[in-house]
């Protein structure tokens, strides 16, 4: 069994390699001579990552598929337990082209990393304050634009499942360019692709759209802003059987991805 296991683990990375290095090329030629953007976001979205999630042996439900619109201008804020998060998002929200939010170190991986570049994704540096709020308002002057994003605000995968305390940076953004928010709920890919692992096990992964949220009645107060939105996404984890979260520590510490606030004062 755990000869299977380890194997299973060797040919979902092979899989998972070769489906990257075949298929980004052929969205950057898509982008470099405008064949088609729409056919690039496609490719992601049906293609690269059905791979992955098939090859993994995941099963993928989508709940609340009508809460997307591809024609409105959307913030998609969710929560994050694995690697395999992402293509599960491009696969559950198509035929949405959006762009993530990603870690800054994520442009120097080859091959994906050139395709983010290329295709404009928005590149944040958490350790670095003023650089992360410049390009939070770059991402706030491209969704006024038209194109619809998707922020991780815990920071981090959670180690336990348990929805993390929100960074307020996002909800800036949405404060400023005066979009709507949904909540975006995710459970199972941490067992399916635990964080910090490379043993994948086959499992049931769902997705949850929640409705969107106005930030208008919110006014500049970005605070309540994510901790209405982090309350969505926790009552989603729950009615999907996952661990909800800690609703009083809900605003991470500044500087910190996983620390909210409350634990900072207190240690």
């Amino acid at each position: 069994m755990v000869i299977l296991r380890k194997l299973h683990t060797v040919y979902c990375i092979f899989i998972t390699a070769f489906a990257t290095v075949v298929l980004f090329p052929v969205a950057l030629l898509m982008m470099l001579f405008n064949w088609s953007r729409d056919g690039e976001m496609w490719l992601v979205a049906k293609v690269w990552s059905q791979i992955l999630i098939k090859s993994g042996g995941a099963t993928v439900e989508v709940i609340g598929r009508e809460n997307i619109d591809p024609k409105r201008p959307t913030i998609y804020v969710s929560n994050h337990q694995s690697t395999l998060d992402a293509p599960v998002l491009f696969w559950g929200l198509w035929p949405v082209r959006f762009r993530f939010v990603a870690k800054h170190t994520l442009k120097y991986v080859p091959v994906m990393g050139w395709y983010l570049l290329l295709a404009r994704y928005i590149f944040i540096d958490r350790s670095n304050h003023r650089t992360a709020v410049q390009t939070l308002d770059a991402a706030g002057a491209r969704i006024r634009a038209g194109t619809s994003i998707v922020v991780f605000p815990e920071g981090t995968r959670s180690d336990t499942g348990a929805i993390l305390p929100f960074k307020k940076g996002p909800f800036a953004v949405a404060v400023k360019a005066g979009v709507a928010i949904c909540p975006v709920t995710i459970e199972g890919t941490g067992s399916v692709m635990p964080k910090n692992s490379w043993s994948i096990q086959p499992g049931p992964v769902k997705l949850m759209i929640g409705p969107p949220i106005d930030p208008t009645p919110y006014g500049d107060d970005r605070e309540t802003l994510a901790r209405v939105v982090r309350d969505a996404i926790i009552a989603q984890s729950l009615l999907l059987g996952g661990k909800g979260g800690d609703r009083d520590n809900a605003i991470a510490e500044r500087g910190k991805e996983g620390i909210g606030q409350r634990r900072a004062e207190s240690a």
